[in-house]
């Protein structure tokens, strides 16, 4: 399905994104995709099957995996959990870039896996309660995590492959986010590879290479995953969702949902209003 580049925006009052998994009902697949901010994932209850390009990572309560920037990944979340994620944007580590521009950091397992978890979690409940100076506290644990993550976790001499990974997904970067911005109109490969001065089968290949997914199935995809949104957050019409996230009809819009979610979008929105 999508393997998409994702816009990390951090939230207002933060210099960092922190949020709850959006997985965390259960029966839930986040497909292939990838950002430039640094992204952890730290479980607290239930668990979720992680993946880095093709390695496996089960993750129970009380673990977590750090996504490195550009690192292509999917979760599947098959059972309710409860999982904090922070996206940390890349720039925040600038001091420690390696000479190659880029900073990288460890999946292994270490011993200050359960500080890291500790933090996370303080800060997390220090947020939800915006009382007086929460963002003082959080930011407070926020550079406490920083300091972990560089002095124990930063993988100090990267590979060439490593390097070749992160360049190449950033060509990908600019397109995928124009597509996130007009993925309602009429988008047609022809169109978007003028836009951005390549031939159609140059662009084709790039897709297939690099994001191991045809143009059309992409573009697809960020659509349904918008459409989603208006069903569970509107009473609009099934049919008129479709046409307003540019699917041919509400057809084309099931099948493609379908694929995605297991179900149909009107089993979807009744099951969110039980």
């Amino acid at each position: 399905m999508e393997y998409k580049h994702e816009l990390v925006m951090p939230n207002e009052d933060l210099p960092f994104k922190m949020f709850i998994f959006e997985g965390k009902d259960g029966n839930y697949v986040r497909e292939k995709h990838w950002h430039r901010s640094i992204e952890i994932f730290a479980v607290f209850d239930g668990k979720l099957r992680f993946f880095l390009d093709e390695d496996e990572y089960s993750l129970e309560a009380g673990e977590f995996v750090l996504v490195n920037s550009n690192e292509v990944h999917s979760i599947f979340s098959p059972k309710p959990n409860v999982t904090i994620v922070l996206q940390i944007p890349f720039k925040v580590f600038e001091n420690y870039y390696t000479d190659e521009q880029i900073i990288a950091f460890s999946h292994e397992p270490s011993v200050q896996d359960k500080r890291v978890m500790e933090l996370i979690g303080e800060m997390y409940d220090i947020y939800a309660r915006q009382q007086c100076g929460y963002d003082f506290q959080v930011q407070s644990g926020f550079y406490k995590l920083l300091y972990l993550l560089v002095t124990k976790y930063r993988v100090k001499e990267v590979t060439h492959e490593m390097v070749r990974s992160y360049r190449r997904l950033n060509r990908l970067s600019e397109i995928t986010a124009y597509l996130e911005d007009n993925y309602q109109k009429d988008m047609s490969l022809e169109t978007l590879a003028s836009t951005f001065g390549y031939s159609p089968t140059y662009l084709s290949k790039m897709f297939q290479k690099y994001a191991k997914i045809n143009y059309r199935e992409y573009l697809q995809n960020i659509r349904v995953e918008y459409a989603c949104r208006e069903l569970e957050s509107t009473d609009h019409m099934i049919s008129d969702i479709a046409i307003n996230h540019g699917f041919a009809n509400s057809k084309a819009f099931a099948k493609t949902f379908r694929k995605k979610y297991g179900i149909l979008p009107s089993e979807y929105r009744k099951r969110k209003s039980e």
